[in-house]
């Protein structure tokens, strides 16, 4: 199949995100395409003016990131573990990766998707590489970016109101990974101001890091569990959020987030929260429900959760300072990435399958009012 290279070059100044291509040339098998900072570069323009040049494969279908010289980084235990599991083997992965290649080419429907073996290999995870079932999913995630991009689209890792809220500490994919090799993810309610920031804020936060994780083959095998620390946790922190704005979120996460969920601890669990409590669990499947835990102290959590991989705050060695530095280097490195993402569009056909799955109106139904007015209730 012939393909194309195409490179990049954008221009970052003063953090400012809009571009206006101003020169195309052709050549051959290779197109340039030269971006500069629409009106924005002027004499008192700060002289950090970054230039990245990023570079992908697409093929003539018009898929995404590419690659082809993919090479499996999961270690002895976890491809075992992985074989055990979810059926994998060099087989089935490059199987499912061709599979998931071909079936992209060939719908006419989804446009610019990343086709890279790591992306794809989310969807095969996830759904133990039965390759429909893994299409199905890679649907639902295309859908949801799209009926809610207020949440899911236009991620920026250099975005000062995500970045502010990482570096007060509210949120902390933990650096080393637990006993069953999956990854950690701390929140703490009380690092987040929730006079300053929004629910959409909270949203687009917590889906730029879980995107950033989920390339980690590691994890993809062995899976994720999050633990909520709610000490501070007001009023004013659940009234950031609708009911019906929770349950889309909700739906959002169980059906079309490709994340092997392994388990979710509540830690400081103050008394205000019964009612939102209550009303989350409903929202989730049997499976999901089966893995809540709510531990009253430290030492509760700790026979859960190995104190060593904790921040030192919480019973660890490293800390919560330390592990914010280490992951926002790690985001940084995610930049080309995350931009990735952002081309890749679904149409989603009326009156389809997928139309009502994803339907804001379905997931609505009979949810209306705020935890504010629950808790009066």
């Amino acid at each position: 199949m012939q393909q194309r290279v195409r490179v990049r070059v954008q221009v970052h100044v003063a953090k400012q995100k809009n571009f206006t291509f101003v020169k195309s040339e052709r050549r051959k098998r290779k197109s340039y395409y030269y971006a500069r900072a629409s009106s924005l570069i002027r004499a008192e323009t700060p002289a950090r003016v970054v230039l990245r040049i990023w570079t992908h494969r697409r093929n003539s279908s018009g898929m995404g990131l590419f690659d082809d010289n993919y090479v499996c980084s999961l270690s002895a235990d976890t491809a075992k573990f992985a074989k055990e599991d979810l059926r994998e083997d060099q087989a089935t992965r490059e199987h499912g990766i061709k599979a998931m290649r071909e079936w992209l080419t060939k719908n006419p429907d989804i446009k610019n998707c990343r086709s890279d073996a790591v992306f794809l290999l989310r969807f095969l995870r996830c759904r133990k590489f039965s390759v429909p079932q893994a299409q199905e999913l890679l649907e639902r995630y295309l859908a949801i970016r799209q009926t809610y991009p207020h949440w899911f689209r236009n991620l920026d890792v250099n975005e000062a109101d995500l970045l502010e809220i990482i570096d007060a500490g509210y949120i902390v994919p933990l650096p080393e990974k637990d006993c069953f090799g999956r990854q950690i993810i701390l929140t703490r309610s009380k690092c987040l101001d929730a006079m300053k920031f929004n629910s959409t804020q909270m949203a687009r936060l917590h889906s730029l890091v879980v995107e950033v994780l989920m390339d980690d083959e590691e994890s993809q095998v062995r899976g994720f569990v999050h633990v909520n620390d709610e000490d501070g946790l007001s009023m004013s922190h659940l009234s950031m959020w609708s009911l019906a704005d929770v349950r889309t979120m909700m739906n959002c996460i169980q059906k079309s987030t490709p994340m092997r969920l392994k388990g979710t601890h509540f830690i400081n669990l103050p008394g205000i929260a019964n009612a939102f409590f209550e009303f989350f669990i409903s929202l989730l499947n049997d499976k999901l429900r089966g893995r809540i835990q709510t531990h009253k102290n430290y030492s509760d959590l700790h026979k859960s959760i190995d104190k060593n991989v904790l921040p030192k705050e919480y019973g660890g060695t490293v800390p919560v300072k330390d592990m914010i530095e280490q992951f926002k280097t790690k985001l940084k490195a995610f930049e080309e990435k995350i931009a990735a993402l952002e081309p890749m569009t679904i149409n989603i056909r009326p009156g389809s399958k997928l139309k009502n799955e994803i339907s804001p109106e379905n997931n609505l139904q009979g949810v209306t009012g705020s935890f504010r007015k629950l808790e009066v209730d």
